[in-house]
């Protein structure tokens, strides 16, 4: 099937850049929040970025106007209904997801696509609520959505052949690679980010380094080109426990146990970047570590 018209649900980091590439490749995109407040912001970053990107000669200050003239904003989750493709990017929480599907089920097309950015999530159990789980999938875009390369494609076990395929060729479109994942907890990129990012939390938490020596040890111990606790607050602390718990629940391995220091940062409301304190204190001029 041909994809022209696409849904984007939730005006978050990630739902913002997702609404930002796709208008860059040439389709039409109707972004959605239950906020005013985060499409208009979300609206002002897609702005920002693309305006970077213009500076730097990623693309033209004519490329930039067309694109933004292809992002629709509403608080209205029928509108979305009338897409080819819904990619749901709300918070990483399954009651949440299955209550947007819910809502929205009354209003689609009969051939739209349903595709969930959930980064750990079962597709199975979320297309199962749904009245099409063969048009059914993971679509997970990796953050910050605009730089990062890859897109994840999950198969859940009544998705077809068409939707995967019809998914593929918007991934192709985007310039980016499609991996594909089969549905197990975490999929492939944080089955195996995820549980580094724990140890690493356990190893602060355990007196074997500092915060800055961890991530400095990763940095130029490992090639890696943020630290591992540094990457943590990036991603949002709640998210990172999140997904660990996924992991621990549906492996019911006792190697994916979530760290009690994560699960007390948590419950400070110290989830990184987002709210300026996480593993680093970002209210400064420079992060200072905050252990």
């Amino acid at each position: 099937m041909s994809i022209s018209k696409v849904g984007v649900i939730g005006a978050g980091q990630m739902g913002n850049g997702i609404a930002h590439v796709l208008s860059l490749a040439e389709y039409e995109v109707i972004l959605s929040d239950v906020s005013q407040d985060a499409l208009d912001n979300a609206r002002t970053q897609i702005e920002a970025n693309m305006a970077r990107q213009a500076s730097r000669g990623k693309i033209t200050e004519g490329d930039m106007q067309a694109a933004l003239g292809r992002i629709h904003t509403t608080l209205s989750l029928p509108e979305i209904g009338t897409t080819d493709l819904v990619i749901e990017a709300a918070t990483e929480r399954e009651t949440i997801k299955q209550a947007i599907f819910e809502d929205l089920q009354p209003h689609l097309l009969p051939h739209t696509i349903l595709t969930s950015n959930t980064s750990s999530i079962s597709i199975t159990r979320l297309a199962s609520g749904t009245d099409r789980p063969e048009r059914f999938m993971g679509f997970h875009f990796m953050n910050p959505v605009p730089i990062m390369q890859l897109v994840e494609l999950i198969r859940g076990i009544a998705t077809d052949e068409p939707t995967f395929k019809a998914c593929k060729e918007v991934v192709d479109r985007l310039g980016k690679t499609a991996a594909s994942a089969e549905d197990f907890p975490a999929f492939i990129v944080n089955r195996i980010l995820m549980p580094m990012i724990n140890e690493a939390v356990y190893t602060l938490y355990e007196g074997v380094g500092s915060v800055q020596s961890i991530d400095q040890s990763m940095k130029l111990g490992a090639n890696h080109p943020m630290g591992p606790l540094e990457l943590a607050d990036f991603i949002g602390l709640d998210t990172c426990l999140a997904i660990m718990n996924v992991l621990h629940d549906g492996l019911a391995d006792t190697k994916y146990r979530p760290c009690p220091l994560l699960t007390k940062y948590v419950e400070a409301g110290w989830l990184g970047r987002k709210t300026q304190r996480g593993f680093y204190d970002y209210r400064g001029e420079t992060p200072v570590p905050t252990r």
